[in-house]
């Protein structure tokens, strides 16, 4: 099942879970992102401005909403470099949100926060698991079946 939802670069797109949420902006231009990876190196993320940032919350409500702005907001406009932990760094598991940046991005459940330098994936809650978003020219196009979302201005 695919679905189109269509908003704008003044618009943030929340798909809403059980026990989490995505909210999801576009680059709005064609930018530079730096990665800082685990083994001391740095990626660089060529945006354009279709594609996508993903903050994934693991929790709901409207302090996680402001929380999913604000890092979409540090990320996007104040070009903050994204930072990837190691596998088995303590603080991953005290992580309440985690991004990706990129032309897609698929929800999974079953990897661990902040460890993946790859940009196309993002440890999401469960019932938001499997889901794989698509940039487009208008909005996104979600392949999986989208239960609920809201859109606001950003």
């Amino acid at each position: 099942m695919e679905t189109e939802i269509k908003f704008t670069k003044d618009e943030i797109l929340f798909l809403l879970g059980e026990s989490g949420m995505v909210g999801i902006v576009k680059a709005g231009e064609d930018k530079m992102l730096f990665i800082g990876t685990p083994d001391s190196d740095e990626i660089v993320q060529y945006l354009e401005k279709d594609d996508l940032i993903a903050v994934s919350s693991f929790n709901l409500g409207e302090k996680y909403e402001k929380g999913i702005r604000s890092l979409a907001y540090l990320t996007r406009d104040i070009e903050s470099p994204i930072l990837v932990l190691p596998k088995d760094h303590p603080s991953s598991k005290r992580l309440k949100m985690v991004l990706s940046v990129g032309e897609n991005v698929r929800l999974d459940c079953g990897i661990v926060p902040g460890t993946h330098p790859e940009q196309d994936i993002l440890c999401s809650c469960d019932s938001l698991s499997g889901l794989n978003i698509v940039k487009s020219k208008d909005g996104v196009v979600i392949e999986g079946e989208v239960k609920n979302y809201k859109i606001e201005p950003f």
